[in-house]
């Protein structure tokens, strides 16, 4: 049973006890990432996201590391474009004291200046190992074309340049903006009692801010080409539709539609493209939902000189969706894949954890594992072919990292 609790100071807790498990996993969200920052802080998000481990008033790197080995448990952080989230997964009797490090790293993080110079050159040698993967690379290229100046269009790393500004008076004034308690939710799943929200009140329900939670400005979609020329064996292409939201009521509609178009072995991009043409080893779509928008990706990795035929191959793909729609059978077997998908990744204290935080955060509101199960299964045909027309339009966003640096012939002036 998923319960909520919302502090006096604003924080919300969102507990899941599963009573069949021995694990607790704990996530830390904050409500920020690239998408609220500015060009000259770029990165900040992912930064701090770092120095949290880099160490507090009371235990430094090395034992903040120990704090967690010591107990079996694991721990780690990401940074995405509208969130941030610290994370530890432990045995059940270790949960007070997994808890009460990651409150220490919150509120005690030292950000001590010889730290700060050792970490920098850390992630400055993420982005360079980032700058060596292509097909990651073509999907920021991708945010580029789509969002153009707009902060969603920011790499997640930031930059060189952004990243030699930051010390920590400007890590805590980044704190002091966004890391406010209306911004934050407390994730926990796993075998716990109503101690645990005891706990984490005591941690996270007192402290204050004078800042407000800040307020997403809504981009345009826009319809550029980014290229960049780069010494590959591969040509890497994406291709962007407007998307939906992250709340939008037709999303899983949308969910299916991705898992029949490109989602899943099964699909028919993946089966014309690769099983059936061999022009690609990888090849697939995926929906980017953000807080008011959304891109669906195509993506695919092929030899330069297959380039026009690939992306032939996925036009083909969208016509025909366009003219004859799906199929009931590829709707009724997309559901149950969704779904068997969904009930495998819960078995995961650590999946559920996530699932309700992301939930209370983008949402502010829980979707039981009914709720989403009802809508998958409310999904039809008619539905799905209605949402064909309203994605794949004549305007569409695209990047491509090849050895030329040059779009495929016959691909839109």
């Amino acid at each position: 049973m998923i319960t909520k609790h919302t502090c006096k100071n604003g924080v919300r807790i969102i507990t899941e006890n599963i009573p069949s498990v021995r694990s607790v996993a704990i996530g830390v969200w904050i409500g920020t990432g690239s998408r609220f920052e500015n060009k000259s802080n770029n990165g900040i998000s992912h930064f701090l996201e770092h120095m949290f481990f880099k160490g507090t008033k009371t235990r430094n790197a090395r034992e903040i590391a120990e704090s967690f080995d010591s107990i079996g448990g694991q721990v780690n952080a990401f940074t995405s474009k509208e969130y941030t989230c610290y994370y530890a997964k432990v045995l059940d009797n270790h949960a007070s004291r997994a808890l009460e490090t990651l409150a220490d790293m919150f509120f005690n993080s030292t950000f001590d200046e010889d730290e700060l110079v050792k970490e920098k050159n850390v992630v400055l040698e993420e982005i360079k190992m980032y700058e060596d993967t292509p097909d990651d690379i073509v999907h920021d290229l991708l945010s580029q074309a789509t969002y153009h100046h707009h902060p969603l269009a920011y790499p997640i790393l930031g930059t060189e340049d952004t990243l030699n500004t930051f010390n920590g008076q400007t890590l805590r004034n980044y704190m002091e903006e966004f890391y406010t308690p209306d911004n934050v939710v407390i994730s926990v799943a796993g075998n716990v009692d109503d101690q645990i929200l005891k706990e984490v009140e005591k941690h996270f329900g007192t402290y204050t801010s004078a800042s407000e939670k800040p307020v997403a400005t809504k981009p345009s979609f826009c319809t550029d080409k980014k290229a960049r020329k780069k010494d590959t064996e591969q040509a890497h292409l994406c291709i962007g539709y407007e998307g939906l939201s992250v709340g939008d009521p037709h999303i899983f509609d949308l969910i299916v539609l991705n898992n029949i178009f490109g989602g899943s072995m099964s699909s028919r991009l993946f089966q014309e493209v690769r099983e059936q043409k061999g022009l690609a080893y990888s090849v697939f779509s995926y929906h980017s939902a953000h807080l008011d928008t959304g891109v669906f990706n195509i993506y695919a990795g092929t030899a330069p000189g297959q380039l026009d035929e690939v992306y032939d191959t996925i036009s083909m793909i969208i016509q025909s969706l366009k003219e004859d729609g799906v199929t009931e059978k590829e709707v009724a077997n997309c559901k149950e894949q969704i779904k068997g998908s969904l009930m495998l990744s819960l078995e995961s204290t650590n999946s559920r954890m996530s699932r309700n935080g992301k939930h209370e955060l983008l949402l502010k509101k829980q979707r039981t594992l009914d709720e989403i199960l009802q809508n998958i299964d409310a999904v039809s045909k008619e539905q799905v072919d209605r949402l064909i027309h309203q994605v794949f339009t004549e305007d569409f966003s695209s990047s491509l990292i090849s050895p030329s640096g040059e779009f495929p012939a016959r691909f839109p002036q």
